[in-house]
């Protein structure tokens, strides 16, 4: 909806024809659970940006006047919300989405980030505070960075923070290198490419790592036909096809992540709806961890895996009520 300030400054022809695509994008547009930062207020605001010339968020856009539009605009206007409402992500249209108070890049050649992404990064935000603490320093890998959103947001944090991310596909680095130069982050950001871990399997790596987080494809193949048209039609399948059971990559990361942590070191995991409990007992039988952390969303469902490489203090496991 306008502001006071907006309705006092826009013309009656931008007034009514910003009430008309409201209208039009309340009716009509279904936005996934997994957006929720996407209302149709935010949409229509971060379309009339767009239109007007300049490329914003979702979030961002709530964040900004709206200016008025000439004819030509409104005809571009109409056309961006046709695209929307037949499919297209919002953030592949602007070519922005918000994470983690990051305003970044966004295109078909890496996955959108999430909500629960980023409760993955809010619980490795925390490990980094401790061991930067202690240390002075961490050093990071992130694989399956995608855009690199995990990987910058951590940096950003801190500039004692360096980040290794990798990713198989090279389209997603090259976006995640482009928002990296965005953000002026390249001194503490490096990128790899290669299979999850296989990049840093060498002596420079081995027990020298402070924190391994993933947010790895974890949708079984099976089911990849089965998700919204929004998602199968638009965004990379290598980002969500976590092979036959889904936890293929998971499992992985369990059995891989030790030899480069160092004792006291983190691996933080995303996982999907319905693996937190399994993942979370091979993680508890795992020898190489001594104490095992969770993240549940608002329904109470495990989403994010923190997993203590194994030190001399006493073991200790916690998880969601």
């Amino acid at each position: 909806m306008l502001t006071q300030a907006e309705s006092a400054h826009l013309s009656d022809q931008s007034r009514k024809r910003f009430a008309e695509r409201y209208v039009q994008l309340e009716q009509a547009l279904r936005a996934l659970p997994d957006k929720p930062e996407e209302t149709p207020n935010a949409a229509l605001r971060a379309l009339w940006h767009l239109a007007a010339g300049t490329a914003l968020s979702a979030a961002q856009a709530t964040e900004r006047s709206l200016q008025n539009l000439n004819s030509e605009q409104l005809a571009t206007l109409d056309t961006l919300i046709t695209q929307r409402l037949q499919g297209m992500p919002l953030a592949y249209i602007t070519g922005r989405q918000r994470f983690m108070n990051l305003d970044l890049l966004a295109s078909p050649q890496a996955l959108i980030p999430r909500r629960e992404t980023e409760m993955l990064g809010i619980a490795a935000l925390a490990r980094q505070r401790e061991l930067v603490a202690m240390n002075g320093r961490v050093r990071i890998v992130d694989v399956c960075c995608g855009s690199g959103n995990l990987a910058l947001a951590l940096a950003h944090a801190d500039p004692r923070a360096h980040v290794h991310a990798a990713d198989l596909s090279l389209d997603a680095l090259e976006l995640a290198r482009s928002n990296t130069s965005l953000l002026g982050l390249s001194p503490q950001v490096s990128f790899h490419h290669g299979d999850l871990l296989s990049p840093f399997d060498t002596r420079d790596y081995h027990g020298r790592i402070d924190m391994v987080i993933s947010a790895p494809p974890y949708i079984s193949t099976a089911k990849v036909d089965t998700l919204p048209s929004e998602i199968i039609g638009y965004e990379p399948t290598l980002a969500f096809d976590g092979g036959p059971f889904g936890v293929g990559i998971l499992m992985r990361l369990m059995r891989e992540s030790p030899a480069l942590l160092r004792a006291g070191g983190w691996l933080g995991m995303e996982v999907g709806l319905g693996q937190g409990a399994a993942m979370l007992q091979l993680l508890r039988k795992n020898f190489a961890f001594d104490r095992v952390d969770t993240v549940c969303d608002t329904n109470h469902n495990i989403r994010v895996l923190m997993a203590r490489r194994r030190a001399p203090a006493n073991a200790s496991a916690s998880s969601c009520a």
